[in-house]
């Protein structure tokens, strides 16, 4: 009689993780939905902006694939998120060849520069957008009205400003848009919600920010989905949602602690969590798999301090926004708070008195 064997194999039992270019296709399919109203709020300037910038990451991985005889990742998706993203932390107007550039920086320095994917240090979107931050200091932070009449059939002016010329002055236009709808001319300052609530103390209503009823970078106005968003990854099982649960947690916290301390100077806590780019910088930025920890306690630490740093280079730097410093701050110290949040290995014990 023949005994059946029984083996006894020690787990994981069942390998069905999905491949990388799965997963990167999937973070394409959330981030769809933000490009689509991105398009939707700025018009045909944001499309054109999101097309270049991808073009231009495509591009350059191609060509440092083919410098170092490496094989061709352009498949695996990769470049084209950072393309997505980067083009969505833009303002709609943003100048294509700057853009072009910004894309070829995030490539080139961001990811190819430390050895391709899985291997960078920092967001490679958060690098090129980083470099033009610094590059072109007036262009991104010119910011342009949303949904303004004619933006189907009627590009921003700036868009098409010619490498290392001036971008057009957009009050000529802003103003024609204003008298169009029978405002005032300066119905439309320019000002994003940050920038109006730090220059001049006036804060945007909590519902604009979670529709997306204001002004800012081309994927960051509407906070209500960018979550529904990256719910999706969540559910999905391709993001860990205690990252950007915990940068919330702590941009919450510290500026709850500032509201308390002065109500007045300070502006409220959910106008800070539903502004600017925190939202979309800790959903689809702060995530990174390749630039964040992976011990439970390093998350959590990871998280808090982004959220923390957030807020801090907001409130007391010269720019009111501060989630691109932040979370690059926050890849810089990945390692430190890996090695200093590694869990103790069942079954050593620990030192004491100086021995084993």
């Amino acid at each position: 009689m023949n005994q059946p064997v029984v083996e006894i194999r020690t787990s994981p039992h069942i390998h069905s993780s999905p491949t990388v270019a799965q997963i990167m296709r999937n973070v394409i399919y959330a981030l769809l939905p933000l490009a689509a109203f991105a398009v939707y709020q700025f018009g045909i300037s944001a499309l054109v902006l999101i097309i270049v910038v991808i073009l231009s990451t495509l591009l350059t991985e191609a060509l440092f694939a083919k410098l170092s005889g490496r094989d061709n990742t352009v498949t695996d998706s990769s470049a084209a998120i950072t393309g997505l993203l980067l083009a969505l932390t833009l303002p709609p107007g943003f100048p294509l060849w700057m853009g072009f550039v910004a894309g070829f920086i995030a490539i080139a320095l961001g990811k190819t520069l430390f050895g391709g994917i899985g291997f960078n240090l920092f967001n490679p979107a958060l690098i090129g957008r980083a470099f033009v931050q610094a590059a072109f200091p007036v262009a991104i932070t010119t910011w342009s009205p949303a949904f303004a009449p004619g933006r189907f059939v009627e590009f921003i002016p700036s868009t098409f400003t010619l490498p290392l010329m001036r971008p057009d002055d957009l009050t000529p236009w802003i103003e024609k848009i204003n008298s169009s709808l029978g405002h005032s001319v300066d119905a439309f300052t320019g000002a994003t919600p940050l920038a109006a609530w730090k220059f001049d103390g006036v804060a945007t209503d909590t519902m604009d920010l979670l529709t997306g009823m204001v002004t800012g970078s081309s994927g960051e106005s509407s906070a209500l989905l960018i979550l529904v968003c990256g719910s999706y990854l969540v559910v999905r099982k391709m993001m860990d949602w205690r990252i950007p649960v915990m940068v919330l947690l702590g941009a919450f916290v510290t500026a709850l602690l500032l509201f308390l301390i002065d109500s007045k100077a300070y502006p409220e806590p959910l106008f800070v969590l539903f502004s600017g780019g925190l939202m979309l910088g800790a959903v689809f930025m702060a995530s990174d798999m390749v630039a964040t920890p992976v011990t439970p306690m390093g998350v959590a630490v990871y998280g808090l301090l982004i959220g923390f740093f957030t807020v801090i280079i907001r409130t007391f730097g010269g720019l009111p926004e501060g989630v691109m410093y932040a979370i690059l701050l926050g890849n810089a110290l990945t390692p430190l708070i890996e090695s200093i949040t590694q869990p103790r290995v069942y079954g050593d014990q620990r030192e004491k008195g100086g021995r084993g």
